[in-house]
């Protein structure tokens, strides 16, 4: 591992000041590997761990407003997270084991980066890792990639649990900057696709911006369901994941994790949801470039939204 200064920080301000140069690090079990593997070098870590924002409250507008840095666990077990925003904790509670989901922040889980093989490997060439160098996966091995979103420089999908289920609730991701001010960016913009052009970004934050807060919006109501289908039954990143929120008449909303380089969602498939789980699929994979390897994402997940619809179903009757 590459030497680096290493601080402690008391306050979101003294983390902004910090500098752009600074890699922010508070539960550390994403961005530590990637220091280990050499994928990311920084010179100075800055810790978040004493600066605050750990409390979940209430918002004027009836919704929650997460710190940045409560911890993954604690997010799953709020009673008000359980009652109102089910789909959440179903999603987090999904995701890693118990001792990662205990040191895991809000923050951080939102900012995990790919799990693409490719990007892991430094012998082989990554878009992501080393703009210009190209993309492995494109001939190589993409049963775990995203079939949608994707582009010629990158097939890499977001690996997040929570995040999908964020992306139904339509949260938003409260920012600061370094020059002071805050903005919210919607949970369905925070992660970008690769695109057409180079460096390939991840993320819709500027250099230097800290993440501070989640905000959702008031209960949506309806019943939430999160089913997550992967190689084994623990510890393991989705093939396919399905959150959705279904009320009492039947419509909802849905969107998908592991198909893609952000969850995935559409308003047409959201739509689509009284008319059945093909039709729901028809609109979430419109435009879809599978890779041979990975083109059964499509139908497994056409069966995995036709499982969630049936158990809704037979809950409303």
């Amino acid at each position: 591992m590459k030497a680096f200064t290493y601080d402690r920080v008391t306050s979101a301000d003294e983390a902004l000041a910090a500098g752009a140069g600074a890699s922010f690090v508070a539960g550390g079990t994403n961005l530590l590997d990637h220091m280990k593997l050499q994928i990311v070098t920084p010179d100075r870590l800055v810790d978040l761990n004493r600066a605050g924002m750990d409390t979940i409250e209430p918002t004027a507008q009836g919704g929650l407003r997460i710190g940045a840095l409560v911890r993954n666990s604690d997010l799953a077990a709020d009673s008000r997270i359980i009652a109102d925003y089910a789909v959440l904790a179903r999603a987090i509670l999904a995701g890693a084991s118990g001792q990662i989901r205990n040191r895991a922040t809000t923050a951080g889980n939102l900012m995990q980066r790919t799990r693409c093989p490719y990007f892991y490997d430094t012998a082989l060439a990554c878009n992501k890792r080393d703009p210009g160098s190209g993309c492995s996966a494109q001939d190589g091995h993409s049963r775990t990639l995203a079939v949608i979103g994707t582009s010629d420089l990158c097939l890499c999908q977001n690996p997040g649990d929570m995040a999908v289920a964020l992306r139904v609730l339509d949260a938003g991701v409260e920012v600061a900057a370094p020059g002071g001010g805050t903005r919210t960016i919607p949970i369905a913009e925070f992660h970008q696709l690769p695109g057409d052009t180079l460096p390939v970004r991840e993320f819709a934050l500027e250099p230097g911006e800290l993440i501070i807060a989640v905000v959702l919006p008031p209960p949506a109501g309806g019943t939430h369901y999160y089913r997550k289908v992967r190689d084994r039954s623990s510890y393991a990143f989705a093939l396919v994941s399905v959150a959705a929120v279904i009320q009492p008449d039947g419509t909802g909303r849905i969107a998908l994790g592991g198909v893609a380089p952000r969850p995935w969602a559409s308003e047409g498939a959201d739509a689509a949801i009284p008319h059945g789980a093909k039709a729901v699929a028809a609109a979430l994979f419109e435009g879809a470039r599978p890779q041979e390897d990975n083109a059964f994402k499509i139908d497994l997940a056409t069966r995995t939204i036709a499982a969630v619809l049936a158990e809704a179903k037979e809950a409303r009757a």
